[in-house]
């Protein structure tokens, strides 16, 4: 393995029971091996957030995870809503061989399989999942085949009618590809929010931004979900509506024919 594909889970020297993924030097994940609740990263929280007011407390969600990493997701909604039938996706398998060796057994409703994720959402029947989880990265960029309207159109498919989209977005200031991915979303869904670091969300720093879409006109419980960002430990703002129409200005979404694109 070369430097560029090195892969490493290193011990959180604060929190010695925190792991940390690593891919090529780059932050990918962390997980708790003693408590899977603990969520570490903000923007990781920020969709916990949202799972967490997409159905009554404790209510099994169908949920895919395009993506995988360290698992951390899957292992949270596992403790927090127990039975939950949760399918994860990780085109990596050197990824998912380091994390089921070294990190801790998950649990039987949770299935991960070793493929390219529109590959699999091709492949997945209509109407499937209450919620569709997207963090698809290598190293620090977004594969250009899973940032388009095919790609969000998909994903629309195989949620259910009141189904919730989230999805990572790493970007640095001024937030081009944050922008691209709002107007590309919006091309799909009905309605579409953007959660963050209020310094991300002004455009003054580095880091990840969380969007949330369902295909329900107002769908959104945009007041529960500015409020969880704000009451987080790194304080959020939340854009929907008018503000997000000011911040996606000039922005326009991504299709397949401008974005020529290999796995």
């Amino acid at each position: 393995m070369n430097r560029a594909d090195r892969l490493e889970l290193v011990v959180d020297p604060v929190r010695r029971t925190g792991r940390t993924l690593l891919s090529a030097g780059v932050e990918q994940s962390y997980v708790d091996v003693e408590d899977p609740r603990h969520l570490h990263f903000d923007y990781v929280r920020r969709i916990a957030s949202a799972v967490r007011v997409a159905a009554p407390a404790g209510a099994p969600l169908h949920v895919l995870h395009l993506g995988g990493g360290a698992l951390t997701l899957p292992r949270w909604l596992a403790a927090t809503r127990p039975g939950s039938p949760q399918r994860v996706v990780e085109r990596d398998p050197a990824v998912v061989e380091l994390v089921a060796r070294e990190l801790p057994p998950l649990p039987p409703e949770v299935r991960v399989e070793v493929a390219d994720a529109r590959d699999a959402l091709a492949a997945t029947p209509d109407g499937r999942y209450d919620v569709v989880v997207a963090d698809i990265y290598r190293a620090a960029q977004m594969p250009r085949h899973v940032r388009t309207v095919e790609f969000a159109a998909e994903v629309a498919r195989v949620l259910r009618p009141d189904g919730t989209y989230l999805l990572n977005v790493t970007d640095l200031p001024p937030l081009v590809a944050t922008r691209a991915q709002v107007a590309t979303v919006r091309a799909v869904f009905a309605d579409v929010c953007v959660v963050g670091d209020r310094r991300m969300l002004r455009g003054r720093r580095y880091g990840n931004l969380v969007l949330a879409a369902t295909s329900r006109p107002g769908g959104l419980p945009v007041g529960r979900l500015a409020v969880a960002a704000l009451r987080d430990p790194v304080p959020g703002g939340l854009l929907h509506a008018a503000a997000l129409d000011t911040f996606v200005a000039g922005a326009r979404p991504v299709t397949d024919a401008d974005d020529t694109f290999g796995h």
